[in-house]
C-alpha cells in the first residue's frame, strides 16, 4: 500500500506554489506595466514633437513667425513670493512641494534629513537626476528617512520657442500638489518619462493633461491642466519661486558661479557629488 510522501524540508507546498507564482506574475505585470506606460508616454512625446514642428512651419507662413497665443505665457509682475495670492495647498512657505512619510505636504520635521530638489521640467540634467535617483528618493520619503522637497521652477523657457513650457510643466506640477497630491510624485516622474527636448515647442496643455491622466490623477484635475487652468492658478506662484531661488546666493554652485538645474540641498547645503550614480545619493542622507 503506498501513502503521499509528506512534503521534504526546504519544499514548499501546493499553495505556496501557486501564491508564489501569483506573486511573480503580479510583480511582473506591474513592470510590463510601468514599462509600457513609460513607451506610451515616450511615444506621445516623439509624435508631438512632429506635429508641433510641422504646425510651427505652418504658423510661421500663416503668420510670418507669429507664435501660439494659447501656449504664450502672461507678463507676470515681479511679486515676491510671500505675497502671492494663489498658492498650492501642498506648497512650503518659502516654496517647495514636501514629501515625507506622511504624504504630500504639511510641516517639514526638522529631525529629519531634508533633501531639496530644484528642477526645470525641460532640463535635460534634471531627466537624467530624476532617472537616477527618482525611485530613492520616494523611498527615502516613504520610509521616513528623508523629508524631499521638491521645487518645480522655470528658467529654462527660453528653449521651447515661446510656448513657455517649464512655467506650464511646473504650474501642473503644482496643480497636481495641490488638487491630487497622492498622484504628485508619479506626475513628476511621469513628466520626465515624457520629456521634450530643448529647442522644441515642448508639449501642449493638452499632452501634459494626458501624463497626468496616465499617472492616476483624476480627468476633473487633468482638464484644469488641459483648458490652462492650471496656469492661470499657479504660474505666478512658479515664477516667484523662480525668481528667489535664482537670486539665492546661498544656491550659487561655487563651480559654477551661478545657480543652474538640478540643484540639490541636504539639510540646507548643496551636494555635488556624482548624482548619475544612484548609491550616492543614499550614502549623503545616511551619512
Amino acid at each position: 500500500m503506498s501513502s503521499t510522501p509528506s512534503p521534504g524540508k526546504g519544499r514548499q507546498t501546493k499553495n505556496e506554489r501557486r501564491d508564489a507564482a501569483r506573486e511573480q506574475a503580479r510583480a511582473m505585470r506591474e513592470q510590463q506595466a510601468k514599462r509600457d506606460r513609460r513607451n506610451k508616454i515616450l511615444g506621445i512625446s516623439m509624435l508631438s514633437v512632429a506635429v508641433l514642428a510641422l504646425g510651427g512651419v505652418l504658423v510661421w507662413v500663416l503668420t510670418q513667425g507669429g507664435s501660439s497665443s494659447d501656449e504664450a505665457l502672461p507678463d507676470y509682475p515681479d511679486t515676491p513670493l510671500s505675497e502671492v495670492a494663489d498658492v498650492p495647498g501642498a506648497a512650503l512657505p518659502e516654496g517647495g512641494i514636501p514629501v515625507s512619510a506622511e504624504g504630500v505636504g504639511g510641516t517639514v520635521d526638522d529631525s529629519v534629513t531634508r533633501v531639496d530638489v530644484y528642477l526645470d521640467y525641460m532640463c535635460p540634467a534634471c531627466g537624467a537626476f530624476e532617472e537616477a535617483n527618482g525611485d530613492n528618493l520616494i523611498s527615502l520619503a516613504t520610509e521616513g528617512s528623508a523629508t524631499v522637497v521638491y521645487h518645480p521652477i522655470a528658467i529654462l523657457n527660453r528653449f521651447s520657442n515661446g510656448t513657455g513650457y517649464s512655467t506650464r510643466a511646473a504650474s501642473a506640477s503644482a496643480l497636481v500638489a495641490d488638487e491630487a497630491p497622492d498622484q504628485f510624485a508619479a506626475f513628476n516622474e511621469q513628466l520626465f518619462a515624457g520629456q521634450p527636448e530643448e529647442g522644441t515647442d515642448g508639449l501642449t496643455n493638452a499632452e501634459i493633461a494626458e501624463i497626468a491622466r496616465d499617472a492616476g490623477v483624476a480627468d476633473d484635475v487633468a482638464d484644469q491642466i488641459a483648458d490652462g487652468t492650471a496656469l492661470d492658478r499657479f504660474g505666478q506662484w512658479v515664477t516667484s519661486a523662480t525668481n528667489e531661488v535664482s537670486a539665492n546666493p546661498d544656491l550659487v554652485n561655487e563651480q559654477t558661479g551661478s545657480f543652474g538645474t538640478p540643484t540639490i540641498t541636504i539639510d540646507g547645503e548643496i551636494w555635488t557629488e556624482n548624482w548619475t550614480d544612484p548609491s550616492a545619493l543614499l550614502q549623503a542622507v545616511g551619512s
